[in-house]
């Protein structure tokens, strides 16, 4: 198996009262998060890693193909140090990750269909409880700067 790209994108779903998507992870039980999903390849369009990490976690379709579901970039990148326990995926000596945010915005009714080979169950949550649950501490700041990211 080729080794993971160490550039990533995070995309935070959110209703337009701030009520956040999270789904669980498959491989760590109570492991809650955003979409998140490594480039395919070193020149893949970061915009077009986020509408492809969109749909194959949430079956969520964004651009042309979503009728009104808009990515928003932005423009904001994190650095931050690979969990030990996911190193592996990773070429050897690599420790970071440089990860790009996103976000969408959809109705609460919308349709979810979860990848189960990478994530268990979903909830919706208020975004101030939706990031104290989530285990990552840059997709919780992401979730904490949404309501002044919209205002933009």
């Amino acid at each position: 198996m080729p080794y993971k790209i160490p550039e990533s994108v995070l995309v935070v779903i959110h209703t337009a009262d701030l009520q956040v998507l999270l789904i669980e992870r498959a491989d760590r039980a109570g492991f809650w998060q955003s979409v998140t999903g490594s480039l395919d390849t070193p020149d893949e369009p970061l915009a077009q890693t986020a509408a492809r990490e969109l749909f194959e976690e949430t079956g969520i379709a964004a651009g042309a193909a979503g009728a009104g579901i808009v990515l928003r970039d932005w423009q904001l990148a994190n650095i931050y140090t690979i969990y030990p326990v996911w190193r592996h995926r990773y070429a050897p000596g690599v420790t970071e990750n440089t990860e790009h945010v996103f976000s969408v915005e959809v109705p609460r009714d919308i349709a979810i269909t979860l990848s189960p080979r990478e994530h268990l169950q979903y909830t919706w949550l208020p975004y101030l409880e939706a990031a104290d649950k989530c285990f990552s501490s840059s997709n919780a700041e992401a979730i904490l700067q949404l309501p002044r990211q919209l205002k933009r």
